[in-house]
């Protein structure tokens, strides 16, 4: 969910803005200006990409064994990370829709029967982590349904508002929000902290989960991230995404990734002409001087809340969609797709009621295998400390033109992106870059010097690997 808060920090960043080598671990690693450690990371994080699934969506059945069976082609895409949206039964009191939110939670410990059994959800990760998948729950700590289990058994764990149990708050304003289908938690309660951990600790426990993507996660107090993390981590180090940006502090408590919401937001401004590709370096160095040295964000061009609520990637993006996917995909952070991408999603998927993904031919699959590919073999483009910092190309048409190149021992990879509706003749300059690639999408040799001209078309992009 994303919420009212975010948006209007996104906003003031927006106006307010115009590696090493090493053999460690994301564990083993330190911020310079930090002697903070970096939360646990399984050592297949390093140059892992995410695929998000909405189960009821994802086919026309709406099943677990529905997805199971798409498994062997999201591993031919190039995808490692299957995040799973809610699985659980969905709260049928003050519900929207027909069918409700995924993220109304009626029992943490059980699966939505419409999806299937839970047997059908062990052997949905037991098929993935064979092809060498890892599986991702979303997790909805700040609130549940209104007629979740613990609101009956537990009626002391949930905040009250003049007696009276009450819709999530904002912790910023301390007003109630709009998310009248769900009930605020009261993390006061140590018994309910404690059995939320638990909660958390069974889909490991029972289905060998890897991780989980955590919803609204700036709305929980940072000490019980701080208090989860060890706790999962006596079962097997997990791999954990905050959906949140405004806190730093959650990268070293819990965290291995958050959302590039900013990022985001600007690259819809700059494909609408708002603002010049020169704002990415201005949010790039800001970001760097935010979080610490190990963190990376999740980058992407669509996900459900984007997709439902703003606008598909053609509503978003228009003709430059290609060239901001070829962006995310390549700066620094792990690129996201969403379902129904590598087909050309080009509706917005109903939140609250059926609404199947219209598959077709898979048309883009062949563009996502590439760039998910690249970030596989390519450790340049690897994830934090593993991969290289995205170092800028200067070129004499700067507000149209984004220009960088990443290495990592004797791996570098390229970009030239055109991020304007008119052709561009730039000349490139400065050092670093120069030398002999191949172009991902078309295969053609390509040499870089200093100082020479390039033309490319209107969104125009070229991606070169060596």
């Amino acid at each position: 969910m994303k919420t009212l808060s975010m948006a209007i920090t996104l906003s003031i960043l927006l106006l307010t803005m115009a590696c090493r080598n090493t053999t460690q671990t994301q564990s083993e690693a330190t911020s310079p200006a930090d002697s903070t450690k970096a939360p646990p990371a399984p050592e297949w994080a390093k140059n892992a990409t995410i695929y998000e699934v909405n189960t009821r969506q994802f086919s026309a059945a709406g099943t677990f064994k529905a997805v199971e069976l798409q498994l062997p082609r999201l591993k031919e895409l190039g995808v490692d990370i299957v995040w799973m949206m809610p699985i659980y039964p969905i709260s049928q009191k003050n519900k929207k829709g027909t069918l409700g939110s995924p993220y109304a939670v009626a029992d943490y410990k059980s699966v939505n029967p419409d999806y299937g059994t839970l047997a059908d959800f062990k052997s949905l990760v037991d098929r993935a982590h064979v092809l060498g998948l890892r599986v991702i729950l979303d997790w909805v700590p700040n609130h549940t349904g209104w007629d979740h289990t613990w609101v009956k058994e537990h009626p002391d764990w949930y905040t009250l508002v003049k007696g009276k149990m009450t819709t999530p708050l904002d912790p910023k304003t301390g007003k109630p929000t709009d998310w009248t289908d769900v009930v605020d938690l009261n993390y006061d309660n140590p018994a309910m902290r404690k059995g939320m951990i638990e909660a958390m600790q069974y889909w490991i426990k029972e289905c060998d989960v890897d991780g989980y993507r955590c919803d609204v996660a700036g709305y929980v107090p940072d000490d019980f991230w701080a208090q989860l993390r060890p706790e999962l981590d006596k079962i097997k180090t997990v791999f954990m995404l905050a959906e949140w940006e405004d806190d730093p502090a959650q990268f070293k408590k819990c965290f291995n990734m958050n959302y590039g919401w900013a990022l985001f937001a600007m690259m819809k401004n700059i494909a609408q002409g708002k603002l010049p590709a020169t704002s990415l370096d201005t949010l790039r160095s800001s970001n760097q001087k935010r979080f610490p040295a190990w963190y990376y964000q999740m980058l992407f061009t669509q996900n459900h809340d984007e997709n439902t609520n703003n606008g598909t990637l053609e509503e978003s993006f228009g003709p430059s969609a290609d060239a901001f996917i070829v962006l995310s995909s390549t700066l620094e952070g792990m690129p996201l797709v969403y379902n129904g991408m590598e087909s050309n999603l080009t509706k917005r998927l109903a939140f609250f009621e059926k609404d199947t993904i219209p598959w077709g031919t898979y048309e883009k699959s062949h563009f996502f295998k590439a760039l998910l590919t690249l970030k596989h073999r390519n450790r340049a483009l690897w994830n934090g400390l593993a991969g290289g910092k995205a170092e800028k190309i200067t070129t004499d048409h700067d507000e149209t033109v984004y220009a960088y190149s990443r290495q990592r021992d004797n791996d570098r990879v390229t970009v030239l992106l055109n991020l304007s509706n008119q052709a561009q003749t730039f000349r490139l300059s400065g050092e670093g870059y120069e030398g002999l690639y191949t172009e991902v999408f078309s295969r053609h040799p390509m040499e870089l010097k200093p100082d020479m001209s390039l033309t490319l078309k209107p969104w125009e992009y070229k991606v070169l690997t060596n």
